[in-house]
């Protein structure tokens, strides 16, 4: 059965009872079919030809910097569907959603969905009772309507949309695609190249906190930063540090605990732990997870800062797990910097994910290599929220994440957006409300916010986002194509990562377009 026919068939069973089972007339050679529907009190018709499905207003994701009429972009199995509220286009007045309330998902070569008060019933109507849309006042623009629809009493109106006329105008930038976003990812290309040439003196490290004291691996050795998972199985005959194994994303992942591995004291595991999946080896063909008891900041710092652990520390069981002290503030705060390498043994670690008892081995086994060889295939993110939505920014191009100071120093004639400027290790650095730069409600300063660090047109910027959630690696394939919505959020939302079978929708920022060239500038005419 076709997808209008199921429509068809969903709308006469649901909206129509008394007509449920039979169709509606067959349309004749001069006929045409309807899909009616009430918004504020009006009946409006589109094109049964062109309505995709009927479902219920299913869960949103915001989108910053789209036009108002949208109210979001959700997941239609596998496909991302933005939805326009058609109060809000029409100049309506807002109501909330209710049980009657519906999304009618039209097929424009991509999905789009209407949101309307409640569904009618299905039509068939002779091409003499259409007339041309000028011929009566309307609620709505006359641009938006194809005609009209009398009802036999010649008196009550159904008003034919023009969905796409509605779709362009709300979404002018809906064709601008390609050439835009092969400009960016030119400029992106020479910025990177840029950065790394000014930065090559610099290490990026993930810091954790385990009994109160401040461990590291470099950043390039971290793959994710995970939720501690409800379901932990035990190994059998495994060293005391190994927790067991979990799955994740379709592979066996052996667990350890930095507690027990360094002697610290026992700590009941609860939801504040995170697990920190670290790569074994050149090629990150093998992984383990760590349990910390929290994870503190991404960390850029000079390698003039980093000393070697000293040879009287590097004795006993810890020798050569810690290859650096890393000093900041001063020597006021210090760091270690353990080494994946030295502290695991992935041959005994593969053992615990391989028993030669088990029947199901050698399957793990493949399915192991067959996950490490798709590690190609994905790109790392460190994800945040704003407003409860959920974004992701590329792991490479972070160059570090820290608290938010109690104060920052205002600095006057700069964008609004602008908070202020920092003193990060001697270095003025400006912090934008990411917020207030994506017009969304302001919050009160709290502890989970956190300074997220890029270099956008070659000014090191900081911007304040309500927490960072997870550092964590999505399949390419997972990763499309934003709608294009308004030419700013095209220029700044290009990607949406769909996760499907978790449920969640991710914005995917691209950096390099944060600031315009212009506010850049501004931001960077800033007080030594």
């Amino acid at each position: 059965m076709s997808a209008v026919a199921k429509a068809l068939q969903t709308l006469e069973a649901e909206f129509s009872p008394d007509k449920a089972g039979s169709a509606p007339p067959a349309a004749t050679s001069d006929a045409r079919q309807f899909v009616i529907f009430h918004i504020e009190g009006e009946r409006f018709a589109v094109p049964l030809a062109e309505v995709q499905e009927i479902i219920r207003v299913p869960d949103v994701v915001k989108v910053p910097l789209s036009p108002p009429s949208l109210e979001g972009i959700a997941n239609l199995r596998g496909v991302v569907l933005p939805i326009i509220n058609l109060r809000q286009a029409f100049g309506f007045p807002p109501v909330l959603h209710d049980d009657a309330t519906r999304v009618v998902v039209l097929d424009h070569g991509r999905p789009v969905g209407l949101v309307v008060d409640r569904m009618a019933n299905v039509v068939t109507v002779e091409s003499d009772r259409i007339e041309p849309s000028d011929t009566i006042r309307s609620t709505v623009d006359a641009d938006f309507l194809e005609g009209m629809i009398r009802d036999a009493d010649g008196r009550t109106i159904v008003m034919i949309l023009d969905s796409r006329r509605i779709v362009q105008r709300e979404f002018k930038h809906m064709a601008v695609q390609e050439h835009t976003a092969s400009g960016a990812a030119g400029m992106g290309a020479l910025l990177s190249a840029t950065q790394d040439a000014a930065i090559v003196d610099d290490d990026q490290l993930v810091s954790f906190e385990v009994a109160g004291q401040e461990y590291a691996f470099p950043i390039e050795r971290v793959q994710e930063i995970v939720q501690l998972p409800d379901a932990i199985t035990a190994v059998p005959n495994s060293p005391a540090h190994v927790l067991g194994v979990i799955t994740l994303r379709n592979r066996l992942l052996p667990l350890v605990s930095l507690r027990t591995m360094f002697g610290l004291p026992d700590m009941e595991l609860t939801e504040a732990n995170k697990v920190v999946v670290v790569s074994l080896g050149q090629a990150g063909a093998s992984s383990v997870g760590v349990v910390m008891d929290s994870v503190k900041e991404v960390l850029r710092v000079n390698r003039g800062l980093l000393e070697p652990m000293p040879p009287l520390l590097a004795g006993g069981r810890s020798k050569g797990d810690i290859s650096a002290i890393c000093r900041l503030q001063d020597g006021g705060r210090l760091v270690s910097v353990l080494s994946a390498e030295d502290m695991f043994d992935s041959s005994e670690l593969d053992h615990l994910t391989h028993s030669e008892d088990d029947p199901m081995s050698d399957d793990q086994a493949e399915t192991q290599r067959a996950a490490a060889g798709d590690l190609a295939d994905d790109e790392q993110f460190v994800l945040f929220r704003l407003m409860g939505e959920e974004y992701g920014v590329p792991i490479d191009a972070v160059q570090e994440i820290v608290r938010v100071p109690a104060e920052l120093t205002r600095i006057p004639r700069t964008p609004d957006f602008i908070e202020g400027v920092v003193n990060l290790r001697g270095v003025v650095l400006p912090v934008v409300d990411q917020r207030r730069r994506f017009g969304l409600a302001p919050i009160e300063r709290n502890d989970r916010q956190r300074i997220m660090v890029f270099t956008v047109h070659g000014v090191r910027t900081g911007f304040i986002v309500d927490f960072v959630s997870e550092v964590r690696r999505i399949p390419t394939a997972a990763i499309g194509p934003a709608p294009s919505l308004s030419g700013e959020q095209q220029r700044i939302i290009r990607r949406v990562a769909n996760l499907e079978s978790e449920k969640r929708l991710i914005l995917l920022l691209d950096v390099v377009q944060l600031l315009n060239v212009e506010e850049a500038q501004q931001i960077d005419e800033k007080p030594s």
